[in-house]
């Protein structure tokens, strides 16, 4: 039990739908009626499950129910769930910016948080006096503060404006400034949303660097919320699913991360044409197992099943990748082995494209099926039918090497040395 440095038990939260402060007093007298009399509040056993998408019935939903986790000391969690899953009100429960419905938490040691673009800064005050500002709140005295500015304003690369005020910076460097402030103050417990994400690239290399310093290094424990999954895989030790207020997965990172990625991609629905039927696109590991989070340094498949239903010469397939910020990364066409599914009788296929290692780079790409004839005219295009996530194996890193491999592409190439005499 020492080791647990944070417990949640049974953490939940619930809202109110609608116009703030409307039709809220009888419901308060109510409650204070109730809870006078020492009985439970009665709007605890009424609200719907935090789904988004639906209508839903009561005016209350749940945007946490029933949580239960802990984290050891040096731990770094990773959270992560479609927007809408609780993620950010469970961070805010965590940093308590928020209280719980039901529940507690119980820390073992100071927190710092970082949320919101600007949380716990004050805009009328400069970068300096705001930094003085965390640490006291944090509880450290202002030698200790002074101690670390200098690495502090050096890591977040604000220094020519550190004695601005902080309503002048830009968001990127609000965050730089925020950023550093919680990573050198030294809490016990870090916690983080996506935040980080509004910094540039080569600020979250170095944040998520940082990061890693702090939890192997340090051992420190940092709660980690974020959509890339590559940072997740690279960071995390462990991992949370969230979905519609409820943890429904816990544990290993790379399997928490494969089942996310394999409930987006069920969600997907493929539709059929008069010339064939996309049943799936499946993405397989060297040994030909299902999955969608693989390593850079592997050898992968994209197994597509496609049902053909009539025959119609000179239409083919292409399969097109895209990263992240939807950038064409390349286009597999069926024509480039001089293959056309229309030419092909009646039935069901399997066709199978070996993706090299080191090809792709790391990051999270999405794949796109859509046919066309030999001169280029698109017939049918269905979007986002898989993805993949492709994390770094780790081989090619220095120890003091931090970054992502950079550019789009991954190649190891074959460099041959001629000795000059």
């Amino acid at each position: 039990m020492n080791d647990i440095i944070l417990k949640a038990e049974n953490i939940s939260k619930q809202y109110r739908l609608g116009v703030v402060g409307t039709g809220t007093i009888s419901h308060d007298l109510n409650r204070w009626w109730h809870r006078i009399r020492g009985k439970e509040d009665p709007y605890l056993k009424i609200g719907d499950t935090n789904d988004r998408t639906t209508k839903g019935e009561s005016s209350y939903v749940w945007a946490l129910k029933a949580i239960n986790f802990e984290v050891k000391r040096g731990e770094v969690l990773g959270i992560i769930g479609k927007n809408g899953a609780g993620k950010s009100t469970l961070l805010k429960i965590l940093s308590r910016v928020t209280t719980p419905t039901t529940g507690e938490i119980k820390f073992g040691g100071r927190v710092a948080s970082l949320l919101e673009v600007g949380t716990g800064f004050n805009g009328e005050m400069t970068g300096r006096e705001n930094i003085y500002l965390n640490g006291a709140i944090l509880g450290m005295t202002k030698k200790e503060i002074t101690s670390k500015l200098d690495e502090i304003i050096d890591f977040s690369g604000c220094e020519r404006y550190i004695d601005t005020p902080v309503k002048r910076y830009s968001s990127g460097m609000t965050v730089r400034l925020a950023f550093a402030v919680a990573a050198f103050l030294e809490p016990e417990i870090l916690i983080i949303d996506e935040v980080l994400a509004v910094g540039d690239a080569e600020f979250q290399k170095k944040a998520i660097g940082k990061m890693q310093d702090i939890s192997r290094g340090e051992g420190r424990t940092v709660l980690f919320v974020s959509h890339n999954m590559a940072a997740v895989k690279s960071l995390c030790t462990r991992a949370i699913l969230l979905e519609n207020g409820l943890i429904t997965k816990e544990g290993d990172v790379e399997e928490i991360i494969t089942h996310y990625l394999n409930l987006e991609s069920e969600r997907l629905v493929y539709h059929e044409t008069d010339l064939y039927k996309l049943k799936e696109v499946a993405i397989l590991n060297s040994e030909k197992k299902r999955v969608s989070n693989i390593s850079n340094g592997e050898d992968f498949y994209i197994d597509i099943a496609l049902s053909i239903k009539q025959n119609k010469p000179d239409i083919g397939f292409c399969v097109a990748i895209y990263n992240e910020l939807h950038e064409l990364i390349t286009a597999i066409n069926s024509y480039h082995i001089n293959s056309a599914i229309g030419n092909l009788a009646v039935g069901n296929y399997n066709f199978t494209i070996k993706i090299n290692k080191y090809i792709l780079n790391t990051g999270i790409y999405t794949l796109n099926f859509h046919t066309n004839n030999s001169h280029g005219k698109l017939y049918n295009l269905f979007e986002g039918v898989t993805k993949l996530n492709i994390y770094d194996d780790g081989i090619r890193r220095g120890d003091n090497y931090k970054g992502e491999w950079p550019g789009k592409i991954s190649l190891v190439p074959n460099i041959v040395i001629h000795e000059i005499i």
